[in-house]
């Protein structure tokens, strides 16, 4: 084994290493929520860490990136280690000096700056609620969005080419401009495993961009579970409000995109179709969400769910109509029909687990078994 072979197995074990201890704070944060009474929040993040121990394995076994990508992958965890690190050090600062300041009311300062009206806000009240405003939910259901962004990055839109396909090809372009650099830290440049315009990028550049948004979300996550809500540097960018599902257990989002990765990744051994994949995303995101606004904003005829949570009749069509378009466009008619049924039913039953982490997964997976029953073409283009 030569030097940079080896320093690529370092790379990968250390990513393995990582989601291993991701699987092991979300039995011991899952475990503390279900104790506390939130069950819900309790079951979906030990769900999550089940999850974080499949990948774990998976990149052992498998591995997700070839290098240099792994490579890349603990440098951006190691980022966003040292940004959330940074910020914790600023609020631990600034708390001290709000408390100094109420001990002394002599040194108080007028002047508020908006990260002293955050941590006034995330201490003066409790940052979690039962029920948030509709702009809240409205600013939280954007991040759903990510569904969208995730299309744009595989496949392009029209003339626009796969965004994937550009970071790939500038990569290149931009290790190739500084070639010493580059062969100094990561090894000859003539090992790197793609040039340009190949589409087997795409593949390894999307999973990449679900990995690393997962530990851009779950790293302010678990700071703000284990130490305070106040810490977390997600909460201060998204202006976040709570709720009481959250406490003790980490946030819907995490539970969508571990879904999403891991369906990606059934994807990248074969066992998924691609289209199949991106229906239960788009599903997962879109319809979820207009179930929920349309729900909040439209909602008079309600419908107690298994869950004991409150829903609306208005809020379960506007999903189900938004999922089978999203269907009819990507996958046709028939296999919509499937989406629409399993995303009813993910929303409808479950009793403490998030269908966010379900719909991504469930979908998906319901689809293919129906391609395979069925044997329909899959799509409008064979």
């Amino acid at each position: 084994m030569d030097y940079w072979t080896a320093v690529g197995e370092v790379y990968n074990v250390t990513l393995s290493f990582s989601f291993f201890l991701l699987a092991f704070l979300m039995f011991y944060i899952g475990r503390r929520g279900y104790k506390s009474g939130n069950r819900p929040g309790g079951v979906s993040t030990i769900i999550c860490g089940i999850f974080f121990l499949i990948f774990g394995y998976y990149n052992t076994i498998v591995r997700f990136f070839v290098y240099p990508y792994n490579g890349f992958m603990i440098w951006w965890i190691g980022m966003i280690l040292l940004a959330n690190g940074v910020f914790f050090k600023i609020i631990r600062r600034e708390t001290k000096k709000i408390k100094m300041e109420s001990d002394n009311p002599g040194i108080y300062s007028r002047k508020k700056s908006r990260i002293r009206r955050y941590i006034e806000k995330m201490t003066l009240e409790n940052p979690y609620r039962a029920t948030i405003s509709y702009k809240m939910e409205l600013i939280r259901k954007s991040f759903h969005l990510l569904g969208l962004f995730l299309v744009l990055a595989y496949f392009g839109f029209f003339v626009i080419y796969p965004l994937t396909l550009i970071i790939s090809d500038s990569v290149i372009q931009f290790i190739n401009d500084i070639k010493p650099a580059y062969e100094f830290l990561w090894g000859d440049l003539a090992l790197f495993p793609f040039v340009k315009g190949e589409l087997l990028s795409v593949d390894y550049l999307t999973m990449m961009a679900l990995i690393g948004a997962l530990m851009l979300a779950i790293i302010s996550d678990l700071i703000r579970i284990i130490w305070s809500p106040e810490y977390s540097l997600f909460n201060f960018l998204s202006n976040s409000i709570l709720r009481n599902k959250e406490k003790n257990a980490i946030g819907p989002h995490i539970y969508l995109i571990t879904g999403m990765i891991f369906t990606y990744m059934l994807y990248m051994v074969g066992l998924i179709h691609i289209l199949a994949f991106f229906t239960g995303v788009l599903v997962a995101c879109l319809s979820d969400a207009a179930a929920a606004l349309i729900g909040r904003k439209y909602g008079k005829h309600k419908v107690i769910v298994r869950s004991k949570d409150t829903k609306s009749l208005e809020g379960f069509l506007a999903g189900m109509i938004v999922a089978y378009i999203i269907g009819i466009i990507i996958i046709g008619p028939i296999y919509a029909i499937i989406g629409v049924v399993i995303f009813f039913i993910t929303d409808y039953y479950p009793i403490y687990t998030a269908d966010n982490v379900l719909n991504p997964i469930l979908i998906p997976i319901g689809i293919q078994l129906f391609i395979l029953l069925l044997g329909l073409p899959v799509g409008w283009f064979p």
